[in-house]
């Protein structure tokens, strides 16, 4: 038992350094992205590859310089980027629980990270518009396929990633002539939007309808706007009998060692047991909506398909009780190892007093390891907003303009030369952050 706990204390010192990338720095990011200077973003993220991402969070560094450099239209750069991410997704799907003991010992941050679904599914669509960008529909098609291969057999498209992710991959599927895999992700995209806004009927700007003649090609512009809450640690008190429902209930709890989970039902600590738990910090940004204007004046505005901003709320509310379980885990284990050491230390040195320095010395490594995963790909936008509209074939100026919470213009970017063929498709993109 002796040599149990002592492993227990060599593993918390090795670990105490476990961290996420900072606030500070993911802030400084995105002051850099409100600038539209995503140059100087994707360097700030490489300057900070090795103090902010650890070894084992490669995954978020890829996530987080995907994103940008695709922002940049550095489509090659960015692909590669996704691709380790993709790469290392599959990775880590195929190791065993049983690496994950160290949650249950130590924190969540003991474990590399791991994308949360709605996450995943964006990797395909950043991938795919990456290949639209070079005019590689048939790559574009490959990314589409693995979308909806992986969002079919998730058990639930309600969140604000699936139903976008489904519907833009209906988009490539029709670019690359596959009309019935168009119709089946169309109508998958619309039973998710059902799930989130209520009726089908809403969603009827889905369809471009006709072109007015021939020779007029189809425009699909995304707009990526704003970005995400930032995920930060905040101090909360659980009630034990709380922790004893989820122990009971969860299949978290089950993974945890028995002896763990005999101290949640013993209820040795008190009633209650103070927990850092992540909670995402809303970051402000003034555009609200958008709209595309072509040279011959008519307008199109934008809609909401991936609130990923929502996305990323629902899924820290979804893994909430199985979080604050594995917190209650380690806390029992901590108040065991100190316990444990306190007698231990007592009884060898022949002296009370230096069994309970021992024992405080233990529970004070236990309270500094035990920090909340504040781990996000943070570097993607709140909103994915979208329109599809025809113009005269020919070379096109098209502009988007920004608009605030009360409808002013303030501000916009124009697409030049956007080449459009007649009867075919151009995808245009644009991320803003202010």
């Amino acid at each position: 038992m002796k040599a149990r706990w002592l492993t227990l204390l060599t593993v918390i010192l090795c670990c105490s350094a476990c961290g996420a990338p900072s606030l500070r720095h993911k802030k400084e990011v995105n002051k850099l992205l409100a600038a539209e200077d995503f140059a100087a973003a994707e360097q700030k993220l490489e300057a900070a590859k090795d103090k902010e991402y650890k070894q084992r969070d490669a995954l978020l560094y890829y996530l987080d310089t995907g994103t940008v450099l695709h922002d940049e239209y550095q489509a090659a750069q960015s692909d590669e980027r996704f691709a380790l991410a993709q790469a290392r997704i599959d990775e880590l799907f195929t190791q065993s629980l049983t690496a994950h003991a160290g949650q249950y010992l130590i924190n969540d941050l003991t474990v590399p990270y791991m994308p949360a679904p709605y996450e995943q599914a964006l990797t395909y669509y950043y991938r795919a518009m990456n290949f639209l960008d070079r005019g590689d529909v048939p790559s574009a098609l490959v990314e589409a396929n693995k979308a909806v291969f992986y969002l079919d057999r998730q058990p639930s498209q309600e969140n604000g990633a699936a139903p976008f992710v489904q519907y833009f991959a209906s988009l490539v599927f029709e670019s690359a002539g596959k009309r019935d895999d168009a119709r089946i992700a169309r109508t998958r995209a619309l039973e998710g939007y059902s799930q989130l806004a209520g009726t089908e009927k809403e969603h009827s700007f889905l369809s471009a309808g006709t072109p007015p003649a021939a020779q007029w090609g189809e425009v699909v512009l995304v707009h990526a706007n704003g970005v995400l809450p930032l995920k930060v640690s905040q101090t909360i008190q659980v009630a034990w009998g709380d922790v004893l429902f989820w122990a009971q209930t969860l299949q978290e709890g089950k993974d945890a060692d028995p002896a763990l989970q005999n101290a949640i039902m013993a209820g040795f600590m008190g009633n209650a047991i103070t927990l850092a738990y992540p909670v995402l910090l809303p970051q402000p940004y003034r555009i609200k909506a958008s709209e595309a204007v072509t040279a011959d004046g008519q307008i199109y505005s934008t809609y909401l398909l991936g609130d990923l901003a929502g996305a990323a709320q629902m899924d820290l509310e979804k893994n909430k009780p199985a979080v604050l379980l594995r917190m209650a885990l380690r806390a029992a284990a901590k108040q065991v190892a100190a316990v444990q050491t306190r007698h231990a230390v007592a009884q060898a040195s022949d002296n009370d007093s230096a069994g309970d320095l021992a024992g405080m010395f233990i529970s004070l490594l236990g309270a500094l390891t035990e920090k909340a995963d504040t781990r996000q790909w943070f570097t993607l936008p709140a909103q994915l907003r979208l329109v599809r509209f025809y113009v005269p074939a020919g070379e096109q100026n098209i502009v988007l303009r920004f608009k605030d919470g009360f409808g002013n213009i303030i501000g916009e970017h124009t697409f030049e030369n956007v080449p459009v063929r007649p009867g075919g498709r151009v995808y245009l993109h644009y991320r803003t952050a202010k």
